[in-house]
Protein backbone atom coordinates (compact mmCIF):
# COMPACT_ATOMS: atom_id res chain seq x y z
CA UNK A 1 0.00 0.00 0.00
CA UNK A 2 2.69 2.39 0.72
CA UNK A 3 3.81 1.80 -3.00
CA UNK A 4 0.87 3.43 -4.07
CA UNK A 5 0.51 6.38 -1.52
CA UNK A 6 2.64 8.66 -4.06
CA UNK A 7 0.71 7.18 -7.22
CA UNK A 8 -2.65 8.38 -5.29
CA UNK A 9 -1.43 11.58 -4.93
CA UNK A 10 -0.19 12.06 -8.48
CA UNK A 11 -3.69 11.22 -9.30
CA UNK A 12 -5.11 13.29 -6.69
CA UNK A 13 -3.35 15.93 -8.35
CA UNK A 14 -4.28 15.46 -11.81
CA UNK A 15 -7.77 15.29 -10.89
CA UNK A 16 -7.80 18.34 -8.92
CA UNK A 17 -6.05 20.37 -11.87
CA UNK A 18 -8.92 18.75 -14.10
CA UNK A 19 -11.98 20.12 -12.03
CA UNK A 20 -10.57 23.42 -11.39
CA UNK A 21 -9.21 24.78 -14.33
CA UNK A 22 -9.31 22.30 -17.92
CA UNK A 23 -12.95 21.65 -17.32
CA UNK A 24 -14.53 25.17 -16.79
CA UNK A 25 -12.45 26.35 -19.68
CA UNK A 26 -13.84 23.99 -21.91
CA UNK A 27 -17.17 25.01 -21.10
CA UNK A 28 -16.40 28.17 -22.11
CA UNK A 29 -14.82 27.69 -25.42
CA UNK A 30 -18.38 25.33 -26.35
CA UNK A 31 -20.34 28.57 -24.93
CA UNK A 32 -18.26 31.14 -26.73
CA UNK A 33 -18.67 28.86 -30.17
CA UNK A 34 -21.97 28.22 -29.54
CA UNK A 35 -22.58 32.30 -28.97
CA UNK A 36 -20.57 32.88 -32.24
CA UNK A 37 -22.49 30.16 -34.61
CA UNK A 38 -25.51 31.75 -33.52
CA UNK A 39 -25.35 35.21 -34.51
CA UNK A 40 -27.80 36.75 -36.48
CA UNK A 41 -28.15 39.64 -39.01
CA UNK A 42 -29.07 43.17 -37.00
CA UNK A 43 -27.59 41.72 -33.36
CA UNK A 44 -25.22 44.44 -32.01
CA UNK A 45 -21.56 42.22 -31.06
CA UNK A 46 -18.09 43.53 -29.37
CA UNK A 47 -15.40 42.15 -31.20
CA UNK A 48 -12.65 41.00 -29.31
CA UNK A 49 -10.65 43.98 -30.24
CA UNK A 50 -13.35 46.22 -27.77
CA UNK A 51 -15.24 47.40 -31.29
CA UNK A 52 -19.41 47.27 -30.90
CA UNK A 53 -21.03 46.50 -34.34
CA UNK A 54 -24.11 45.52 -35.69
CA UNK A 55 -23.75 42.50 -37.70
CA UNK A 56 -25.08 43.62 -41.66
CA UNK A 57 -24.70 40.00 -43.04
CA UNK A 58 -23.49 36.91 -42.62
CA UNK A 59 -20.96 33.69 -44.33
CA UNK A 60 -19.65 30.35 -42.94
CA UNK A 61 -16.55 31.82 -41.20
CA UNK A 62 -17.45 35.68 -41.83
CA UNK A 63 -19.43 38.18 -40.43
CA UNK A 64 -20.37 41.53 -41.87
CA UNK A 65 -20.33 44.18 -39.06
CA UNK A 66 -21.30 47.88 -39.31
CA UNK A 67 -19.13 49.57 -37.46
CA UNK A 68 -20.28 53.19 -38.34
CA UNK A 69 -23.59 54.00 -40.68
CA UNK A 70 -21.92 53.26 -43.62
CA UNK A 71 -18.59 51.79 -42.75
CA UNK A 72 -19.03 47.97 -42.53
CA UNK A 73 -16.03 45.40 -41.99
CA UNK A 74 -15.35 41.69 -43.01
CA UNK A 75 -14.49 39.87 -39.90
CA UNK A 76 -14.01 36.10 -39.04
CA UNK A 77 -16.76 34.83 -36.76
CA UNK A 78 -13.69 33.91 -34.16
CA UNK A 79 -13.26 37.75 -33.48
CA UNK A 80 -16.73 38.15 -31.93
CA UNK A 81 -16.51 38.28 -28.41
CA UNK A 82 -19.80 38.41 -27.44
CA UNK A 83 -23.17 39.25 -28.24
CA UNK A 84 -24.97 42.79 -26.34
CA UNK A 85 -28.21 42.33 -25.15
CA UNK A 86 -31.04 45.16 -26.86
CA UNK A 87 -30.95 46.82 -23.47
CA UNK A 88 -27.54 46.86 -23.03
CA UNK A 89 -27.08 48.20 -26.53
CA UNK A 90 -29.69 50.94 -25.90
CA UNK A 91 -27.44 52.55 -22.94
CA UNK A 92 -23.95 51.97 -24.74
CA UNK A 93 -25.84 54.08 -27.98
CA UNK A 94 -27.46 56.32 -25.08
CA UNK A 95 -24.23 57.32 -23.60
CA UNK A 96 -22.24 57.88 -27.14
CA UNK A 97 -24.81 59.82 -28.38
CA UNK A 98 -25.21 62.21 -25.38
CA UNK A 99 -21.25 62.53 -24.71
CA UNK A 100 -21.58 61.45 -20.96
CA UNK A 101 -18.50 60.32 -19.05
CA UNK A 102 -19.06 56.68 -17.53
CA UNK A 103 -20.06 57.29 -14.01
CA UNK A 104 -16.43 56.39 -12.53
CA UNK A 105 -14.94 58.98 -14.79
CA UNK A 106 -17.31 62.09 -13.43
CA UNK A 107 -15.81 61.09 -10.14
CA UNK A 108 -12.72 61.80 -10.53
CA UNK A 109 -13.51 65.18 -11.84
CA UNK A 110 -15.35 66.40 -9.44
CA UNK A 111 -13.74 69.44 -7.30
CA UNK A 112 -11.45 67.52 -4.21
CA UNK A 113 -12.92 68.92 -1.06
CA UNK A 114 -9.41 70.14 0.10
CA UNK A 115 -9.28 72.69 -2.48
CA UNK A 116 -12.11 74.72 -0.92
CA UNK A 117 -11.63 78.00 -0.30
CA UNK A 118 -11.14 78.71 3.93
Amino acid sequence: MEELAPLLWIVAIALIFWLLIIRPAQRRQKEIARVQASIAPGETVVLTSGIFGTVVSTDDGSLMVEIAPGVAVKVARGAVGSVVRPEEAAAVDSADEAGEAPAEDAADQAPDADNEER
